[in-house]
């Protein structure tokens, strides 16, 4: 990572495990500083309040010593000043290691997501770890500009004024504090109470989320058939449950966590204050002018441990997102041989391969199987078969638990990552591209790329033409001023292959989302592409790849058959049943046009 501030050191993150202090390492003098702040601040901001009592006893005198009068407004006045400036001091150093952290945080998890098997990253979800990477990151603001700083607050604030308090009347002082312990036991209460209450919570809220998106992502086809009404039934039912269950759950922790507040509240300790002041003040205990700092400093007493109590479920949240950011910084990278070597050749092989996410539950049993330089090999077989997770063993996108998957007789693992991927290139199904422009994007391939090869590269393709007709040609942005249809993004996604010229190319069914009118087009492009190169083709179609030069059929991840396509239908198997069903499915999905056409 580089820095980001030349000349000055970049805090860097321990290894795993990943504790929320690990976490917070690199900013803790920061936190610790802000904290120290705080209290500071909390305690200085004390004395208007006692200066207030101070006065009263000066003012009381028939003679008032006018400069001790002056000398209490002006410690007063320089207390307000001094809390402003180290309480806006506490704050900037809080939040300024919020915003370090942060950036740290993002910075070390793009770097470890460089790194991290592309399976795992499959396994996951883009929405889960964009969830980690965004929304985890920000939910630790309050445990990194927050928790510890406030923390200070609600024991320095209370333990200097209790302090004070105890000069004047101990016994006064040990009943302003009368309410803590009833609201320290009615909140532990109030967590043992709402502890087994929030799974419920919380499947009543996924029932309801899962009621929106059925809702919005059917609302085309429900209006379609005249049953709008039903659905939004559907929705406003999931929601009254939804009501209905965080109702029940939350009705017996708002009870008492409304007694918890009461017993805390400002208003409750004035009472208790006032009524025990003038008590005291009628028995002769104390001298009236003595209430006065119960009554002023005595309801700061409470309120720093009310606000302390209310930030708990804040507090949480912060350290559960801690803990998923600690578990996407500690995902294993592949690792990389500390002697890399070449290929020496461009043929495939499977040797053994045995491979699942999850190691107790293999997708892929002892295949084996060669790809010989320069020839087309198709992978075909059931859905869930394990057609891409076998090609993405070549990308090497995870690496196998036992077995070896070989690139000119080298085992991947033992060839360095930007080395294997100048000599494997892919095309998945899925396309996609940086939000950048369309020039940058095909210069991933090969960073130094002139313009006239990329031209060159485009023109193979057949995409050329459609670049230049956008508002800023080969500098028009993705996604902003350059919309490319399924088919153009996936010619644009040939043509950075094809720039890049690798010799081993893996095709995950280039052609899926594209229509009649650019299919062609396409396997156009996917011919030029492939010419020369020993290319692994994962095909959903059979009618795609019969002129492959040889077909592996996968069942249940396990090689079941291979050969050519006139091998495999001479042998009636596997490949023969599959290659049946999608003729009866061409023949009954194209009849009905016939018919319709023919009246």
């Amino acid at each position: 990572m580089t820095d980001a501030h030349p000349g000055r050191p970049t805090p860097r993150l321990g290894g795993p495990p990943y504790t929320v202090g690990t976490l917070l390492a690199p900013v803790r003098p920061k936190i610790v500083a802000a904290t120290l702040l705080s209290a500071l601040s909390a305690v200085v901001g004390l004395v208007p309040f006692a200066a207030v009592y101070l006065l009263a006893r000066e003012l009381s005198h028939a003679e008032p010593d006018h400069t001790a009068v002056w000398t209490i407004v002006g410690v007063t006045l320089g207390a307000a000043v001094a809390r402003f400036l180290i309480g806006g001091l506490a704050v900037t150093l809080a939040h300024g290691a919020d915003t370090e952290l942060q950036t740290l945080l993002r910075r070390t998890m793009a770097e470890r997501l460089s790194r991290a098997p592309l399976g795992w990253l499959g396994e996951r979800g883009s929405g889960r770890v964009k969830a980690t990477l965004q929304d985890d990151v920000e939910e630790m603001h309050y445990l990194v500009a927050h928790a510890l700083p406030d923390l200070a607050v609600a024991v320095a604030a209370p333990v200097a004024a209790v302090c004070y308090l105890a000069t004047i009347d101990w016994r006064l002082t040990l009943l302003n504090l009368v309410g803590i312990p009833v609201y320290y036991a009615t909140f532990k209460i109030m967590v043992k109470i709402s502890t087994p209450r929030i799974p419920a919570i919380g499947a009543a809220m996924g029932r309801l989320n899962a009621a929106v998106v059925e809702f919005v992502q059917g609302i085309a086809v429900v209006k379609a058939f005249g049953q709008a009404r039903r659905a939004h039934d559907r929705f406003a039912k999931a929601a009254d449950d939804y009501l209905t269950a965080f109702t029940a759950a939350n009705g017996p922790i708002l009870r008492v966590q409304s007694v918890n507040v009461v017993v805390i509240a400002p208003a409750t300790t004035l009472l208790i204050v006032a009524l025990s002041g003038t008590l005291f003040a009628g028995q002769g205990w104390i001298a009236p002018i003595d209430v006065v700092p119960f009554l002023t400093l005595g309801l700061g007493l409470t309120a720093p441990v009310l606000a302390l109590g209310l930030a708990t479920n804040a507090l949480r949240s912060a350290r559960a997102a801690a803990g998923r950011v600690g578990e996407l910084l500690a995902v294993e990278p592949l690792p990389e041989t500390a002697e890399p070597r070449q290929p020496a050749g461009h043929d495939v092989e499977f040797r053994d391969v045995t491979f699942g996410y999850d190691a107790d539950a293999p997708v892929l049993h002892d295949v084996s199987a060669r790809l010989a330089a320069g020839t087309v090999t198709a992978l075909v077989g059931p859905s869930g078969s394990g057609k891409s997770t076998l090609a993405s063993l070549v990308l090497r996108f995870a690496d196998p638990q036992r077995g070896q998957v070989l690139i000119g007789g080298t085992d991947v693992r033992d060839i360095a990552s930007a080395e294997l991927y100048r000599h494997v290139g892919f095309v998945l199904q899925d396309v996609n591209f940086l939000r950048t422009t369309i020039s940058d994007n095909l210069r991933l391939a090969v960073p130094e790329a002139t313009d006239e090869e990329l031209a060159a590269a485009c023109k193979a393709v057949g995409i050329h033409d459609r670049i230049l007709r956008l508002p800023r040609g080969y500098d028009s942005v993705v996604g902003d001023d350059a919309k490319l249809s399924g088919g153009e993004a996936q010619r644009l996604s040939i043509a950075r292959v094809l720039l890049a010229d690798t010799p081993v190319v893996v095709l995950d069914e280039a052609t899926a989302h594209a229509d009649p009118e650019s299919e062609s087009a396409l396997q156009e492009a996917l011919s030029r592409l492939i010419a020369g190169r020993t290319v692994l083709v994962i095909a959903h179609r059979l009618g795609s790849v019969t002129a492959a030069d040889r077909i592996l059929v996968l069942d249940e991840g396990r090689i079941a058959e291979q050969g050519t396509h006139p091998e495999l239908l001479a042998r009636e198997g596997l490949y023969a049943s599959l290659w049946a069903t999608e003729r009866r499915h061409i023949d009954t999905t194209t009849a009905p046009v016939t018919e319709v056409n023919s009246r």
